[in-house]
Order: structure tokens, then C-alpha cells, then sequence
């Protein structure tokens, strides 16, 4: 007992050592216009082009979420604006602490909206967005610092950075074990997407090569799995990380995954030593006037700058509270992607625990069929998918069964609101990849009053069958 308890006090101090402030500046900007640029293309795509939170459309919310609204325009539009304004002054590090709340709070609300545009990175950046409002990220190289030296910190606490490799680590990890499934192995899923990649800029010719799949399905298998303990060591760190910047750069290159390779690569970076962005810019200062001159000018502003603030100096208390947040965001994080293993069947076709879990880009499915809806006279109506939904929307409806069952109570309450009490069944057949169609949810179950459970198995989920 005594050993353990020597054990978390000797983390809860090295939770606390100082190290450079460097690589966590580093991170705010980049964080801050990798997140401008995913609330814009979402701002100009789905909210102009695609309507998509237009108020009198259908949504899919979150479930347990339901109650987060949307807004006509020109309501919806400010709150992108506010958003965006917000990721300018995490950028710059203006009203740091402010700008980053506002931005935490509004790209989760963004992300919450439609669970038809559910992405991991989206998932992630929710959970980066919340932490860096308490990582001590602008007190070096930010507005805030310029206006007032004195706020200036060489060094941060340990705890200020290593929330955010860990969670990569994690990522990676948790990805690499989610591969380990015979058809990830036999390069299926792959095999299938890289077929229609032959005008990839670059290496369409390369692609579709019969190599390639198995080449990738492997790679990134070893990759995700052994990554993290290479990046450990700093004899294998810089290999490990240009294997990462390859991996991402041939992802970008071929799939539509956003800001995702962008931000993975910087969080990878983040195991370096918390200094490197400063070698690089004493590195370049010799090579470039313009960062010369930069340099000198920030070096001279902050001559005089004496922190009375030591950020790796704290009470017990603080230390015990800074330590148990860590150990519950861990735990989070290491038990919620495997509680799929306690639903019955593939979770690639019920995706029941699927969410959350990292497993990305493991299952090509498609979907065909109809929702009917039976009325209290017996007479029956089939629900014409393109009247109500989007093309994204409709794609995702018809492979994803708690998409299924909203759906299912969204025209049950149509219904009721015009005071007609229906039963809703789907007649639906899902192709898994590649393997023969097979109806996902039982025809004759009443979807309308179905429930969906957060940690029980659903009765109207049919399992796939040969």
C-alpha cells in the first residue's frame, strides 16, 4: 500500500516539473486555425449549400441531446462568426482563456447538431477544444504576452502539455487494435475504396494497384499499434514520426477526411522534446531576416519580463485536483472504446458501441429499402427517403440502425402531431463490405416504439447471417 501511494506522489510531482513552454504555443496555433478552417468549410458547406441546420428541416441530434437547438438565419450564421472570431483569439492568444471557451462551447454545440456528420476528428477536436481552455497555452508568443511581458512563462507544468500527445497515443492505439479483424487483415475494406481512386492527384496510378490495399491495411496496422512506444524513445522518435507524416499525407491525398491528418500530425510532433519549435526558430532566424527580425523584436519585448507566476509550483490541493482530473480523462479514454465487446455481434453491422471507439475507416456499407408506415385504419404508406432527407442523410439512415430508429420516431411524431397514431416498420438490406445484402432491423418490429440503449443490446437489431 505504502509503494502505491510512493508511486502516485512521485507522479503527481512529475506532473508538476517544469518543462518548455514552446511545443504547447506551438500547438494553440495550430489548433486554433485548424479549427477556423473546419468551422468554416462547415459554415459555407453544410449550412449554405446543404441547409442543414435549417430549423425546419430534419436533424438527427445526439441522443440525450435533443433539447440543443438550431436557428434560422441571421442567428445561425452569427454563432459561426462568434465561433470563428473565437479560434482568430485562440490563434493569437487574445483573451485566451475566454476566446478558448467560447470556442470549446461553440464547436461542440456545431458538432452536436447532426450525427449524420459524426467524424472522429470531430469527436477528438470536442475533447482538445475543452482541455486547452485550461492548458496555460498563452503565456508565450501571444497577444496577451506582447501587450503585457509579465505574463510571459518560459516553462509550464508538465500537466500543461501531455494531456495532448496522450490523447493521440491513445488514438493510434485504440486504432490499431480495432484493425485486428480478419477482413482489415485480408485488406477488404480497402480493397473496395481504392477501386474508384484512380484519378487521385499524384498517385492514382499507384493505388489501384492489386499491392496496394494490402500494403496500407498492414502499414497502418503496425503503425497504429507500435507507434506511441517508438515515439517514446528518442533514438526511433524522428522515424516513427515520418512514418506518421507519410501515413497522414497519403490519407489526405485519397480520402475526404478534413483536418483530421493535419491535426494528427501536430499532436504527434507534440512528443518531441517541448523545445523543438524553438530549435526550429533559432534554426531559421539564421537563414530567414524576416524571423530574425521577428526574433529580435520578441526577444526585446520581453527583456525585462520577470513571471511572478510559477506554474509548476503548486499547493497539495491544487496538485491532488490536477491529478484526478488526469486519471478520470485516462480512464475515459482507455475504457469507453471497448465497450463494443460487450454487445453481441459484429459492431461493424449493429454499431451498436461503435462511436467513440476510434475505429475509423473499417467497414464500407451500403444500404437499400423503405420505412412504411402503418396507419390505424390498417392502410399503409411508404416513406419517400428523398422528400425528407438529404443525400448524406439518407446514405447514413439506411446503414446505421440508431439512425433507423430516430428516423422511425421522427414520422411517428409527424404523424401524431396531425393526431394519427401509426406503427413504423423498415424494410431495409445493408451490404457489409462487399459481402451479400441482409436486412439489418426486423421488418416486423415496430420501430415506433422501439428504445434505443446506451449500454443494452437492441432485440430489433438482426444479427448478419451467412
Amino acid at each position: 500500500m505504502s509503494y502505491t501511494l510512493d508511486m502516485i506522489n512521485q507522479l503527481k510531482n512529475r506532473l508538476f516539473q517544469p518543462i518548455s513552454i514552446a511545443s504547447l504555443a506551438f500547438f494553440r496555433v495550430v489548433f486554433g486555425v485548424l479549427g477556423f478552417a473546419d468551422v468554416l468549410s462547415i459554415w459555407i458547406y453544410y449550412h449554405f449549400i446543404v441547409d442543414a441546420y435549417n430549423p425546419d428541416r430534419i436533424r438527427f441530434p445526439y441522443i440525450g441531446f435533443e433539447w440543443v437547438p438550431t436557428f434560422h438565419d441571421p442567428w445561425m450564421s452569427l454563432i459561426f462568426i462568434v465561433i470563428l472570431i473565437a479560434a482568430v483569439g485562440v490563434i493569437i492568444g487574445w483573451r485566451y482563456q475566454l476566446s478558448a471557451t467560447i470556442f470549446a462551447i461553440g464547436f461542440t454545440y456545431i458538432f452536436l447538431l447532426e450525427k449524420c456528420h459524426y467524424l472522429n476528428h470531430g469527436y477528438l477536436f470536442c475533447w482538445l477544444s475543452f482541455i486547452m481552455i485550461v492548458l496555460p497555452a498563452d503565456r508565450a508568443f501571444s497577444l496577451s504576452v506582447w501587450r503585457k511581458p509579465e505574463l510571459y512563462s518560459p516553462t509550464i507544468p508538465l500537466w500543461g502539455l501531455l494531456p495532448l500527445p496522450l490523447l493521440m497515443g491513445l488514438v493510434y492505439f485504440y486504432g490499431g487494435i480495432a484493425k485486428l479483424n480478419p477482413e482489415w487483415i485480408a485488406a477488404v475494406p480497402l480493397k473496395l475504396w481504392l477501386r474508384s481512386k484512380g484519378d487521385t492527384f499524384l498517385i492514382g496510378s499507384i493505388v489501384t494497384q492489386d499491392w496496394v490495399p494490402y500494403f496500407m491495411a498492414w502499414g497502418g496496422l503496425a503503425l497504429d499499434l507500435t507507434i506511441s512506444f517508438f515515439l517514446l524513445s528518442r533514438y526511433t522518435r524522428p522515424f516513427a514520426f515520418a512514418a506518421a507524416v507519410f501515413f497522414h499525407f497519403i490519407n489526405h491525398l485519397i480520402f475526404n477526411i478534413g483536418i483530421f491528418p493535419f491535426m494528427s500530425v501536430a499532436l504527434t510532433a507534440l512528443f518531441f522534446s517541448s523545445d523543438f519549435p524553438l530549435k526550429i526558430i533559432l534554426w531559421w532566424k539564421d537563414r530567414s531576416s524576416v524571423v530574425r527580425k521577428w526574433h529580435q523584436a520578441w526577444a526585446a519585448r520581453l527583456a525585462s519580463a520577470k513571471s511572478d507566476i510559477p506554474l509548476w509550483q503548486a499547493k497539495s490541493t491544487i496538485r491532488n485536483a490536477v491529478f484526478g482530473v488526469f486519471v478520470v480523462v485516462i480512464l475515459i479514454h482507455t475504457t469507453l472504446p471497448l465497450r463494443h465487446h460487450f454487445y453481441p455481434g459484429d459492431v461493424a453491422w449493429t454499431e451498436e458501441g461503435h462511436k467513440y471507439s476510434w475505429r475509423m475507416m473499417l467497414r464500407s456499407k451500403s444500404g437499400r429499402g423503405h420505412f412504411t408506415v402503418v396507419k390505424s385504419d390498417s392502410t399503409k404508406e411508404n416513406i419517400n427517403l428523398k422528400d425528407h432527407l438529404y443525400k448524406r442523410q439518407r446514405r447514413k439512415v439506411l446503414t446505421r440502425p440508431d439512425l433507423m430508429l430516430q428516423f422511425a420516431h421522427i414520422i411517428r411524431d409527424q404523424y401524431r402531431e396531425k393526431g394519427e397514431e401509426v406503427e413504423v416498420y423498415a424494410k431495409i438490406r445493408v451490404k457489409l463490405n462487399g459481402r451479400a445484402r441482409r436486412p439489418i432491423v426486423d421488418p416486423n418490429y415496430d420501430l415506433a416504439k422501439a428504445e434505443w440503449y446506451h449500454f443494452r443490446s437492441s432485440e430489433w437489431i438482426l444479427p448478419y447471417e451467412e
